[in-house]
């Protein structure tokens, strides 16, 4: 059941790293779109690469927690101890906006910008 888990949050990650991409993209078809004042344009830009970036810390954290929780789903020694196993998930947090440690670093350098989170 566990490996089930990590295969939903792997599906998860993926889906968050295509929002990612699809952000970046709209801030590029922005920039390209002439009906927009160009100043405008790249105002908006700026803030739409900004927010997709920021998205990089929760990924990175979800990916982090979960090969930490595979090399400990692997490490048990009843591979079978449904138990065991959840009890590996319930110490991750998958959600870097709950790690304080990790919230709003994108935020945190020096760049002139709104911190948007």
């Amino acid at each position: 059941m566990s490996l089930h888990k990590l295969a939903r949050e792997l599906e998860e990650t993926a889906r968050q790293t295509a929002e990612m991409v699809d952000g970046i993209t709209a801030s590029l078809l922005t920039l390209g779109d002439t009906s927009i004042d160009c100043s405008a344009a790249r105002s908006t830009a700026i803030r739409q690469i900004v927010v997709a970036l920021q998205m990089q810390d929760r990924i990175e954290q979800r990916c982090r927690n979960m090969a930490d929780a595979a090399r400990k789903i692997a490490d048990l020694s009843d591979g079978n101890d449904a138990q065991a196993a959840e009890g590996v998930w319930s110490t991750l947090t998958l959600d870097e906006l709950r790690d304080e440690s990790l919230s709003g670093i994108a935020a945190r350098t020096n760049t002139g910008e709104v911190e948007f989170f």
